[in-house]
């Protein structure tokens, strides 16, 4: 049995592999929950969504977010009327005695669907209002996302990381944003001075969860800081990762990362902005896999590989290195 810890792209692309090493039966995938947001009205859970559609086999892979040939009259349309009226486009966070109005959710993450600053697809739209409907009859969101994992006949076991709403929050040189602010609506452009999981110290994990956690854990090379970040500030996470086995994959290649502000965001949390980082994002990790062209060093078994993933196949190279590396700190 084999647990991955996802957020962003990075695991996804891998996750493409893992046939090549691991069953569905015997795969559990943990999805990072602090980049939901709710928007207009609506609730969206971007790391998860992006699990259910891969499995689904109906992922845009040109973005690896959102629906293949999705379409977007909707997003279109608030725009349009955002502009004939002349209301304010961009974020817009609803006022605070608003922010968890209605339902609980952690503070800075509930914005106006004026001008609807994410492009959201359609159909992709679809799955949102069918999410926050059930979240409203009364469901959890781990119950939510197994009833949509059944829908999209997703194989492998996918757990959100905490039923509890908590917020990815970027403190920067302009101010404090939610980070699909900071990334989605401005580009990674602020200076990121430090980074917040707002209300992770009161979540707890989602059922299931740190059970999944007691199997092999194998972290894909997602964004340490806020794709893998606010699972490990759930209370009780990184005891149960000390206890386990954990195999780290590297987002980077020396200090070039493949995609995100992983980089900047590591800094930012006193990481080095790198491979050699990972040591101190990860300190309970049994090995490593880093690129074959890497110089970072560590004082515990490292594979290295080619881990560029662009196709299915590098999934399953890297894949094969995680299975590698397993079997010898297991």
């Amino acid at each position: 049995m084999v647990t991955f810890l996802s957020g962003g792209t990075g695991t996804p692309k891998m996750l493409d592999g893992a046939g090549a090493a691991y069953s569905p039966e015997e795969t559990t995938v943990v999805a990072n929950t602090g980049d939901d947001v709710e928007l207009g009205g609506l609730f969206v859970s971007p790391d998860v969504d992006t699990l259910l559609f891969q499995g689904g086999g109906i992922l845009d892979r040109e973005t690896w977010w959102g629906i293949r040939d999705d379409t977007h009259r909707t997003n279109a349309a608030l725009a349009d009327i955002a502009s004939a009226a002349d209301l304010p486009t961009g974020p817009q966070y609803l006022p605070e005695e608003r922010q968890t109005a209605g339902r609980e959710i952690a503070e800075w993450r509930r914005f106006s669907g004026v001008g609807e600053f994410m492009t959201i697809g359609d159909w992709d739209r679809a799955v949102h209002i069918t999410r926050t409907s059930l979240l409203d009859q009364g469901h959890s969101l781990s119950e939510v996302t197994s009833i949509l994992a059944d829908g999209f006949d997703v194989s492998i076991d996918l757990l959100p990381m905490s039923d509890d709403p908590v917020a990815s929050l970027v403190h920067t040189d302009e101010g404090m944003m939610h980070f699909q602010e900071y990334w989605v609506a401005r580009r990674g452009e602020p200076t990121v001075e430090n980074v917040e999981f707002r209300g992770s110290s009161k979540a707890e994990p989602a059922p299931g969860v740190l059970e999944a956690l007691s199997d092999t854990v194998v972290i894909g090379p997602s964004n340490p800081v806020t794709s893998i970040g606010p699972m490990l500030a759930l209370p009780g996470v990184v005891k149960a990762l000390q206890e386990t086995t954990v195999v780290a994959v590297s987002p980077f290649v020396g200090d070039d990362v493949f995609s995100g502000p992983a980089g900047r965001l590591m800094r930012a949390v006193g990481a080095e902005p790198s491979t050699s980082g990972l040591a101190t994002a990860y300190p309970f990790a049994d090995a490593f896999i880093i690129d074959d062209g890497d110089g970072a060093e560590f004082d515990r078994p490292t594979i290295t590989t080619d881990i560029a993933i662009d196709t299915r196949e590098d999934a399953a190279r890297v894949i094969q290195a995680v299975d590698e590396a397993v079997s010898i700190v297991s």
